[in-house]
């Protein structure tokens, strides 16, 4: 038996998604006429309270359609260092939107309202880039599954307002940090001018994400996802997985979390770890004491038929979801004490 705990990507749909995916009425999406995808489209944007929703095959996709949707190229966006944006989506913020990115050094991958002030070039300063974007992630990938505050949120909000910003979130785990702080995803929808939304990672579809916006941005960005490739055709037999997760995936991503923070538990009893991330969600991030090799962690746990992954720099990841079950979990645990 194998356990993947290099990223909640991995998962596989379960018996009765693939059945609800099977029963699913589909149409040409091209044309807009797959009933399936606009059932989902408007599900996620109500539930969001935002006007519009469109279905994208990934969040890359989704993130990099923003950033053409709200800069034009020469001009600049601000997000943190970690951000996947900017790490993560190929160079696409230069490739596809022809901007360049002012990064920040935030807590945890979070950026705080002063940080963005301070950040915003002038606009009468013709030798600078025109800053025109704000990229904010929730929950935080390279930060360890960290949830800003919806009140730091806010404030960030006002600092675009008073300076003609657009705020984009990076949604990817979004759902995460609703269900571990608690928190209302129309307030989300109330702050942002546009939020990208994934359903391949913690609510366990195969593929998908979804942008939200206004009605007349979303039109404009059915015109860039075309010219990027994502206009797809019967697709509503995957967003048929993104209407079963929305019913049935989101409560129990609580789970993944309490497993996270046991994991996290029993390694910082261990002499051979130096430092923990807090752990809010699913994803654990920690670090080696010197002498330490990450690789040969990474090995001797690969023995154990466990499987981690090094994010560099002595410092590894471990991320719980949907496939990850409790006869697992216990265990990872009884492996992770005798080590």
């Amino acid at each position: 038996m194998e356990i993947n705990l290099i990223s909640d990507t991995i998962t596989k749909p379960t018996q009765e998604m693939l059945q609800y995916m099977f029963n699913a009425h589909v149409g040409d999406d091209v044309y807009r006429q797959d009933p399936t995808v606009i059932e989902l489209e408007t599900r996620v944007a109500e539930f969001f309270g935002m006007e519009a929703g469109l279905f994208f095959p990934s969040g890359t996709m989704a993130n990099q359609t923003a950033i053409k949707l709200h800069t034009q190229p020469g001009e600049q966006l601000i997000a943190d260092k970690y951000a996947h944006v900017y790490n993560y989506e190929g160079g696409g913020v230069s490739f596809n939107s022809g901007v360049s990115c002012c990064l920040l050094d935030g807590n945890r991958g979070m950026i705080t309202a002063s940080q963005v002030a301070g950040a915003i070039n002038d606009p009468e300063f013709y030798h600078s880039p025109l800053t025109s974007l704000v990229c904010v992630e929730n929950t935080t990938n390279k930060g360890g599954g960290a949830c800003y505050e919806l009140d730091d949120l806010r404030e960030i909000k006002k600092v675009c307002d008073a300076n003609n910003l657009k705020f984009h979130l990076d949604g990817a785990r979004i759902w995460n940090a609703l269900v571990a702080k608690r928190q209302n995803p129309k307030d989300f929808g109330a702050i942002f001018d546009t939020i990208s939304v994934c359903l391949s990672k913690g609510l366990g579809a195969p593929i998908g994400s979804i942008l939200l916006g206004s009605k007349a941005d979303i039109h404009r960005a059915l015109r860039i996802r075309k010219i990027l490739g994502g206009g797809m055709r019967q697709v509503g037999y995957l967003a048929a997985a993104g209407l079963y997760a929305l019913a049935n995936n989101i409560e129990r991503l609580a789970e993944d979390h309490r497993r996270a923070k046991e994991i996290a538990a029993i390694l910082s009893t261990k002499p051979w770890v130096s430092h923990i991330e807090p752990v809010e969600t699913n994803i654990l991030i920690f670090s080696l004491a010197e002498g330490y090799s990450d690789q040969l962690l990474i090995e001797k746990l690969k023995q154990k038929n466990i499987l981690i992954s090094s994010m560099g720099h002595n410092k590894l990841r471990v991320v719980t979801h949907l496939d990850y079950k409790e006869v697992m979990h216990t265990y990872v645990v009884e492996t992770l004490q005798k080590f």
